[in-house]
């Protein structure tokens, strides 16, 4: 089965993504808006880690967990795939357990409609 899940690619959606709505909690920054042109059966959705919070190994981590937080909330709670998501990740989400972080995204993502 293909993916629902396709990564931004160009710097104008990333750049049109941080001038829309946005919702910050404790370990994410979630940018959020309509892009022109998006398929609408797919999930954009591209995760940013910055070089501040660690070396490559610990950056990865990160984006691997977040990859499968969105794999599981696609399947679990209704997401609308209208929008285009840009999620940025804060240094907290390192020293924290998986279920809660798993659990404050669902809550965040359950709130944008």
């Amino acid at each position: 089965m293909k993916s629902k899940i396709l990564a931004l690619s160009k710097n104008e959606e990333f750049k049109n993504l941080l001038k829309q709505k946005k919702i910050t909690n404790k370990y994410v920054i979630i940018f959020f808006g309509k892009l022109l042109n998006k398929d609408k059966k797919r999930l954009n959705i591209s995760f940013v880690t910055k070089k501040k919070i660690g070396n490559a190994v610990k950056r990865n981590k990160i984006k691997r967990r977040l990859r499968n937080i969105m794999n599981e909330a696609v399947k679990k709670i209704k997401i609308n795939f209208d929008y285009s998501f840009l999620v940025i990740a804060k240094s907290s989400m390192l020293n924290n357990e998986y279920k809660i972080i798993k659990e404050t995204l669902f809550q965040d993502f359950a709130k944008i409609e």
